[in-house]
Formats: C-alpha cells, structure tokens, sequence
C-alpha cells in the first residue's frame, strides 16, 4: 500500500508495522524534511530509481568500480564464515580435550609405524631411492593439521599416486619433485575455484575398475623385486613381458625371503580381527581384553615389526665378502633433508638420454600427470573422507587446498606428490582419532626415523618392501563390486570393465578417460531416449483422448526421437492427443523447432495436439517459434472447453 505521498516511487508495508524485525528506510521525509531527491536515500547504490520509475545504474569511474568489486571480494573472503571453513582448525582446537589428545596420541603412533615402512616401500613404485619416500612423509602431515577437514586422513605417500608419479617423472627424483609442486600448485587453483565437483564425473564402477587395474599393475611392479629380477614397463603387459623374458636370472635368496614374508604379512592381517572370549566386551575378563589389544596392536604393526625382524636378520647374515643372501635397500643420507627450491632444469649428466632440459621441457615430459593426478589424489582422499564421516557432508574443494598446499609445502623438501592412503585412514580410525592433530605424531615418527635410524635402514631386504606392497594391494582389487553391480544394474559392467581393461593395456591417463567417456556415452543415450507412457482416457464430458506422458527433459539428442514416437502412436488412435509435460523441466531451441514440425504433422493429419502442465519458461521457448499454433492448457476442465472451441466431437473421430 502506497504511503507518505511526498515520496515519489517509495512504497511501505503496512505488515511491518506489527513486525518484530527493525526495519529503518534512511528517508528524509521521515524526519520532516521535503527532499524529494535521489540522494535522500543511503540505500542500495547499485540502481538509481528515477522519476518515471526506470531503475538506472549511476555513473562510476574504473577506479571506482575496481574499488567497489575488491571490498566486495574482501566482504565474502575475510569473514569469520569463510575462516571457519578454509581453516577447519578454528573449528576443533578450541573444544580440543584431554580425552582427543589421548586419542590422537595413539592413532598418531600407530599410523606412524605403518607409514614408514609403506613409505620406503612405495619410493620403490614410484622408481625413487627410499629415502624420498620418507621426505615425502612429514611435512605435508603438519599442513593438512592446518587445512584438512577430515580427522581420519594422514597425508603421505600412496601406492597409486606413487605410481603415476613413476609414469610421469620416470624415476628422476628431479621430475617427482617438481612434479610435486606443479600438482600441489593444480590441486590448489582447483579448490580455490570450487572444481571439487569434478571428481563427480568418475563414477563407482569407473572408480572400481580404475583401482582394480592399478593395484594389478603395482602387484605386477613389485614381483621383479621378489623374483631378484629387473623388469622395466609402464603397463601390465610391459611388465610381465620383461618379467618372462628375464626369469631365467631369478635370485633364490630374494624369492624365499619375499614369498614367506608375504604369507606371514597376511597372516599377521588376521590378527587384527581376531578376538578371544565373549562377543560382548563388558562380559570379557581383564586378561582377554590384554589379549585382544595385543593382537590388534601386532596386526596393525605388522609392517613395521616384519621390518624389524628382516633388518635383523639381513644384518645378522651380511658379510663384507659375500654381503647378503638377497638385496638390501643401501646406504639413506642420514638425516633430514635440505629445504630448498625444486629442479626447474637438468644438467646433461642429469637425464637418461644426456641432453640438458629445461623447465619448459620437464613440464612437458610429465604429459597428462599434472591433471591425472591432482584428480586421483582427490578421488582417493575423498574415498577416505566419505568412508568415516558418518553421514556428514565432504568438502571436496577444502580438501583440494589442504592436499595441494601438502604438496607445495613437500616439495621443498624433496618429496613426491601424496595425498591420503585409505588403507592409512582405517588403521587411523580404528585406532580411535579423534581430530587431524594426530598427523603431528605420525609425522614426527618420520623425522625420527630420519634423524636416528636410517644407519639401520641399510639392512632392510628389498623382497621385504615388495611383499608390504602386494600385501597391501591385493585387498584394493575390487572383485567384491561385481556381484551386486550384476544384480542391481548390468549396464554398469561396461565403463567398470573398459576402465579396468584400458588401464591394464593402455597407460593410466587413457585408461580412466576411456571409462569416463564410455560414462559419458551411457548418460547421452539415457538422455537421448527417454520413456514414454501411453494412456487412452476420457474428458468430463466422455470424450476419448491420448495422453503422452515423456519421463525427462526433452534436449535436442531426444527430442526427434520422441517425435517419432508420437506421431506412431497417434497413428493407431485418431483422437486427440495430450502430451503431458510435467515431468519436462528443460528444453532448448532444437527442442522447440521439432515441436513446431510436430504441430505441423498434426495439423497436415488434421489431429488435435495440447500440451499439459507446460513449465512457463519452457512454453515461453516453443512459443518463440510456434506462437500461432502452440497450445497449453493446466487445469483437466479445460481440455472439453479446447475441443468445443474447435468444434470435434466423438462422432468425428469414429468416422476417421
């Protein structure tokens, strides 16, 4: 209702009034002054209302303008919401307990004596000495304390990033290294600007099958090293090919030690699940709970107390004229690493064909990595994250910042790109985390390591990685998937199976894009044949009619299709035809033009054609190009009231 006339174009809502909400209008007339200028307003600037009642934009200088969008900018980054969310510490620290610290203490520990030895081990897949895997295993835990917002994801190597950093650096520690800042640098950019959501579009059985292959593929790595032999490849194939052509150079010493420790890794697995005494555990005595907690603990060790026992051994059996009876890791530089500047060119002594590059030409080299793995490492990460969250929404984009300032931050100090390791995070979480502090401990076990012990690294039998590998691996082929994927959806095999084929023959890159695009394939045929139901009904005043009813959207793959599909069933039945267009939530200016040739196929047939419950945004587009023909109604009464006004009646169609 219009109000206090002196003020042209200014209305007021009696309703606010009884209203508890202070509502203040900044006019002049509301204190006694007659001003009826636009600058008696401190409202919004972004329009000028003039006199007429045509909202104008003011006059502003560049600099202005500039201005204005910078405070904007600064308004939406540097408020306590967007602290909040790109700094989840803020959030957790200050409720942080005596009962968290213990808790993260403990999970801190324990993945600690896991990823060590994982980390040794998987420097091997990425074609590095092990003491880069160990670089690549502590700073980027302090950062993710920072920036990561899942409590159960300890930041460090993974088996499959290791391996696509061999693919794409081809074992120059220079190349991984820069590797690792040019991917932390893309990981970065792309949860800055939200592109979390890309990781969307690699579906579960894309996902399965591309994880299936990989772990094959490391498995199949790792056999050289148990067989004492060397056999270089980039694929599947490539690999055992080698692996056949150079058995014949097998080492005996290497075969026994990694085959046993094998057996012996995956018997230790068990121990983690197995209990003793009741099922409830307020039933069990003091001794078996003692019991329990001691084979939990020699499970989740296993790694670290099979390196142990071998290192042992490989020092107990050494001898300066003969060494080993199988081959050892070698001398690691004691000590942490020097922070520096990553490689940005090599030197001619530097490269295997002995030509110098430079940075343009390193980047170069890497191909596709610098994409392929950001988005691997997301995938794996969020993996972790929504695997313990417990119903609670993921931020992919948060976790993109937290892994790719990781990997920044590593690099400086000679590390080759990671992220979380699922197989990590459940050793995390089922030690009791509680919060991301437990990557400090993690993390200062690695520097530990790296500080004291790497003399005692010199004696860990290489088979002994190998089998920590392909122990860990075995269980990430996801044959589990297939019988429910059969059962609920047989389409579904086909990207999963493609993936998994693809990455086995091709390299890693083309492997997930061919399962993408066969992804990508499916969607458009889903979308370019949508359903529709047929129904013979009768109006309130008994006359017979059509009602098309299509599933989707109608977009311009589909729309000739159902095109088709109407005027067949039109055919049969000549009566008037009602396309119901409820569940038709888009459409385009293909679309419409198909529409228009529909109407005119009709109208050459002489057949009445309606169209029910039209979205009006889409009515607005067919009305572009058929205004003259085009109807729509909304309410059922109405559709006697449309055929009256056209002057048919039942008898007519009989006669037809």
């Amino acid at each position: 209702m219009k109000s206090n006339p002196a003020s042209d174009h200014v209305y007021f809502n009696d309703g606010f009034k009884c209203s508890t909400i202070s509502i203040h209008t900044n006019l002049n007339e509301q204190n006694g002054s007659s001003n009826n200028s636009v600058g008696s307003s401190t409202g919004s600037k972004e329009f000028i209302l003039t006199e007429d009642g045509k909202k104008v934009k003011p006059s502003r200088s560049t600099v202005e303008c500039t201005r204005g969008w910078l405070q904007d900018c600064s308004r939406r980054t540097f408020n306590r919401k967007t602290l909040h969310k790109r700094l989840p510490i803020l959030g957790w620290l200050p409720r942080y307990s005596s009962q968290d610290a213990v808790g993260d203490l403990v999970a801190g520990i324990t993945v600690g004596l896991t990823v060590i030895p994982q980390a040794l081990a998987y420097a091997g897949i990425a074609g590095l000495p092990v003491a880069y895997g160990l670089y690549a295993s502590f700073l980027g835990c302090f950062v993710y304390i920072f920036l990561g917002s899942c409590k159960d994801v300890p930041m460090g190597p993974s088996a499959i990033v290791a391996l696509l950093t061999f693919q794409a650096a081809q074992g120059s520690w220079q190349k991984s290294v820069l590797l690792c800042l040019l991917s932390g640098i893309v990981e970065l950019l792309m949860g800055l600007f939200g592109l979390g959501f890309l990781i969307d579009f690699v579906s579960g059985p894309v996902s399965s099958g591309f994880t299936s292959a990989v772990s094959l593929i490391i498995l199949t790595s790792q056999i050289q090293s148990v067989l004492g032999i060397t056999a270089k490849g980039n694929t599947f194939v490539e690999i055992w090919t080698q692996v056949f052509h150079n058995i014949e150079h097998t080492r005996p010493g290497d075969t026994v030690l990694g085959l046993t420790c094998i057996v012996v890794l995956l018997l230790m697995r068990s121990l983690s699940s197995c209990r003793i005494g009741p099922e409830d555990d307020s039933l069990r005595s003091r001794f078996q709970r003692v019991v329990n907690k001691v084979l939990w603990i020699v499970g989740t060790a296993r790694n670290a107390i099979l390196v142990v026992v071998c290192c042992l051994m490989g020092y107990l059996l050494h001898t300066e004229e003969h060494g080993a009876p199988f081959r050892v890791v070698g001398d690691i530089p004691p000590g942490l690493p020097s922070v520096q500047l990553p490689p940005t060119s090599l030197s001619a002594n530097e490269t295997s064909s002995g030509a110098a590059e430079s940075f343009v030409e390193m980047v170069h080299s890497m191909g596709s990595g610098l994409i392929v793995i950001p988005l691997i490492s997301l995938m794996e990460n969020i993996a972790i994250c929504k695997a313990f969250a417990n119903g609670k929404s993921v931020d992919a984009s948060q976790e993109l910042i937290a892994i790719g300032t990781a990997n920044i931050f590593n690099s400086f100090v000679q590390g080759f790109p990671g992220t979380g390791a699922l197989s990590r995070g459940a050793v995390n979480n089922a030690s009791g985390v509680r919060t991301p502090l437990s990557n400090i401990y993690s993390g200062g076990l690695v520097m530990i390591a790296l500080l004291f012990l790497t003399p005692y690294f010199y004696f860990i039998p290489r088979p002994t990685l190998a089998a920590i590998i392909i122990a860990a691996v075995v269980f990430m082929i996801e044959v589990k998937v297939v019988k429910p994927m059969w059962r609920s959806k047989k389409s579904d095999l086909v990207p999963g199976v493609g993936t998994f084929v693809a990455c086995l023959v091709l390299p890693l890159e083309w492997g997930i894009l061919i399962g993408v695009g066969l992804n990508v394939i499916f969607i458009l045929y889903h979308a370019a044949r949508p359903k529709l139901s047929t129904e013979l009904l009768t109006t309130q005043s008994g006359t017979d009619y059509m009602m098309i009813t299509p599933d989707r959207c109608l977009i311009f793959p589909s729309v000739d299709y159902v095109r088709n599909l109407v005027n067949k069933q039109s055919m049969r039945q000549n009566v008037p035809v009602v396309i119901d267009a409820s569940h038709v939530y888009g459409a385009d200016f293909t679309t419409a033009t198909v529409i228009d040739s529909l109407i005119s196929d009709f109208n050459q047939r002489g057949q009445l054609l309606f169209f029910y419950n039209l979205k009006p945004s889409i009515c607005a587009i067919f009305e572009q190009v058929s205004a003259a023909q085009f109807v729509v109604y909304y309410q059922e009464q109405q559709l006697d009231e449309l055929l009256k006004e056209r002057n048919y009646t039942q008898k007519r169609s009989e006669t037809a």
